[in-house]
């Protein structure tokens, strides 16, 4: 079942000041990394408990490490959890993918696609849902290479969903970025994704490598390839809450409002498609 129409944005520390202020009205909710915000006190802790007392969060994690080789670092697992409690955050979503081994990679590093890998990730899945007391939302990353791979992204991306029995968070600029890369049809990736497990949804923008290379940045405006791919994802899935990622280059909050609002009337038109069908 779709959920109501939102729209949010990424909240940088850069944007405190300002949006302690006034957060205009056309930004629904914010996402912040836990990480990004766990250990802030003085001037900032005080500006982001403002904001969470205010207006609705979600939590995008960046350093779980879902399909680490290693064992689930639970006292994390712990962290997050006593920081979603404390601002009341009830969404928490991560990458489908790892970014430590033997240390930290400060990367997101693809999982190879295996059966396999299906099952241990899952597993670690389950466990986090436990520790945390909430859904855990999967996101389809962006990769380069798919090392050892038995299965298709796609493929891979529902077995683990249907394992977990877990929500998605679906990435449409994700997916844009590995069908250039990897070569294959966006538009039946998106159809292949189950409704019934998307939460929210993701667009941002990327850089333009090569005609064959797109780099997934978030530090650049969403193209129009991008844009029908939101409005494809909403006549075909329904309308969900879906973020505007935005973490470098970021320019005015009026510029920014420009895409906000292009999603808002994305899914006010999808509404009024569904509607009159």
């Amino acid at each position: 079942m779709a959920k109501q129409a939102t729209v949010g944005l990424g909240l940088r520390r850069e944007m405190l000041d300002e949006f302690c202020q006034h957060v205009p009205d056309e930004i629904n909710f914010f996402e912040v990394a836990p990480e990004n915000w766990m250990t802030l006190g003085g001037k900032f802790g005080k500006q982001f408990r403002q904001l969470t007392e205010q207006h609705e969060f979600f939590c995008h994690g960046l350093s779980l490490s879902i399909g680490s080789p290693h064992a689930l670092d639970t006292e994390f697992v712990k962290q997050i959890k006593h920081f979603l409690d404390s601002h009341q955050i009830n969404i928490y979503s991560e990458h489908l993918s790892y970014c430590s081994g033997s240390g930290h990679m400060y990367d997101l590093m693809p999982i190879p696609f295996t059966e396999e890998a299906v099952t241990y990730v899952a597993k670690r899945i389950n466990q986090v849902e436990d520790i945390l007391e909430r859904p855990f939302i999967l996101e389809n990353v962006s990769f380069y290479a798919a090392p050892g791979a038995q299965m298709s992204e796609q493929q891979f991306v529902n077995a683990v969903l249907d394992e977990a029995d877990c929500k998605l968070l679906l990435d449409v600029n994700n997916i844009y970025v590995n069908s250039i890369n990897h070569q294959y049809d966006a538009a039946e990736f998106l159809s292949s994704m189950p409704t019934k497990r998307i939460e929210y949804m993701h667009i941002a923008g990327h850089y333009e490598e090569s005609a064959q290379l797109m780099v997934d940045t978030h530090g650049a405006d969403v193209i129009d390839p991008v844009w029908q791919l939101l409005q494809q994802s909403y006549q075909q899935h329904g309308v969900f809450p879906t973020l505007l990622e935005r973490d470098f280059n970021i320019p005015k909050t009026a510029e920014l409002l420009q895409e906000i609002n292009q999603i808002h009337r994305y899914q006010q038109a999808a509404k009024v498609i569904k509607r009159s069908a």
